[in-house]
């Protein structure tokens, strides 16, 4: 694959997932949170099974290990997810997207204790700059924890460190099947919790869930920013490697936020930004060994 190619589907995918957030916005204002969660996993399960169908004979999930890691990816990496979608009714997609940041420093934390990988004392400092940037986005009130969007940020927060150990659940599983109907069934468990815990929490769907921009935002999240871009994901993971692709993480807040001001009119506070920046600052400290061999391949 070309580099020129590589770039435009990185561009392409970090696109598709930064439109995601002020998708999730416009979506709520007509569909219940987990509900609206589980339809967004319902069709990406549906393409990316269909898919992997179509185009391999390895989608069926045999074996121990493979099941572990659609129970791992469902329950975590893709149900947790329903807690983005609690927190977005009141956090503005920018800020959502911004939180994502984490993911890597959260990622590392969990493979400590899962993985038994250990931690350099540059990464340590990055895991506290990785805390303290997060602290300057969420922005608690010790007075009133409920104050304002805090228990929004808080559940992003949460869903953010779900994903984290879904992935790391998913790696230690070691599957052996593709990866594209592994991610289907994950999906299909994970959207499938979603309904039941939207049961479970009295949910009730009305009339406005087949609203044109509730069908419109469904459609985009399930087929454009989840089983297309998970294709592309998959692409760039087996072209370009998990670190040079993981990038994608640190633009996809830059789509997000633009998108969010211009076509929603959301504003982002200068601290959030900040928070932002030392996150990604505690990313280059964590992962400054990958970064530099990235920067090395990519020289020569």
């Amino acid at each position: 694959m070309s580099r020129f190619y590589a770039t435009a589907l990185f561009v392409a995918l970090a696109t598709m997932w930064g439109l995601s957030f002020p998708a999730i916005s416009v979506g709520l204002e007509f569909i219940p949170p987990l509900l609206f969660a589980a339809f967004r996993y319902d069709v990406a399960a549906v393409l990316l099974l269909g898919y992997a169908i179509l185009t391999t004979d390895s989608w069926r999930p045999v074996g121990r290990n493979n099941a572990e890691a659609i129970v791992g990816g469902g329950l975590f990496l893709v149900a947790g997810n329903g807690l983005l979608f609690v927190g977005q009714q009141t956090v503005p997609s920018g800020v959502a997207a911004i939180l994502q940041a984490l993911v890597p420093i959260a990622t590392a934390l969990w493979a400590l204790g899962v993985l038994d990988e250990r931690l350099t004392g540059a990464g340590a400092a990055g895991v506290v700059l990785g805390f303290l940037g997060i602290g300057l986005i969420v922005r608690p009130d010790p007075s009133n924890l409920l104050a304002g969007d805090t228990v929004g940020r808080l559940l992003i927060v949460g869903q953010v460190v779900s994903v984290a150990l879904g992935g790391v659940l998913v790696q230690r599983a070691g599957p052996t099947m593709e990866r594209v109907a592994l991610t289907g069934w994950s999906m299909l468990l994970g959207g499938v919790t979603l309904h039941l815990v939207s049961l479970g929490a009295g949910e009730v769907p009305t009339a406005t869930i087949i609203a044109p921009t509730a069908l419109g935002a469904v459609v985009y999240l399930g087929v454009f920013s989840t089983a297309i871009a998970f294709v592309i994901y998959f692409t760039l993971l087996e072209e370009r490697g998990a670190f040079e692709t993981s990038l994608v993480a640190y633009l996809v807040p830059v789509v997000a936020t633009v998108a969010g001001v211009v076509l929603l009119g959301e504003t982002i506070s200068p601290l959030s930004v900040v928070g932002f920046t030392v996150v990604f600052f505690g990313f280059v400290l964590l992962k400054r060994r990958a970064l530099a061999d990235l920067i090395d391949s990519t020289g020569s």
